[in-house]
């Protein structure tokens, strides 16, 4: 029931994201809409948002992996240098 508000105050700009997957999913804030399907008067904002957050969490993903990996040997190079 919270989707309702969110859709409306949102349109054509949410995206709904599933934390907690080792996947990135994310998905527009709309429906399917076979009512237009085809017919070239579909709005694509939202499908574009959508792709951009989920390019922006996996570029999050990764930098934190690469920042947090081996964090021991990190520390031991640099008192080596």
């Amino acid at each position: 029931q919270g989707l309702i508000p969110f859709k409306t105050i949102s349109f054509g700009q949410g995206v709904n994201f599933t934390a907690g997957l080792d996947k990135v999913r994310t998905s527009p804030d709309h429906g399917t809409a076979y009512e237009i399907a085809g017919k070239g008067v579909a709005d694509e904002s939202s499908f574009k948002e959508a792709v951009y957050m989920a390019l922006k969490i996996f570029k999050n993903r990764t930098e934190y992996q690469e920042l947090t990996q081996d964090v021991l040997k990190k520390q031991r190079l640099k008192r080596e240098r």
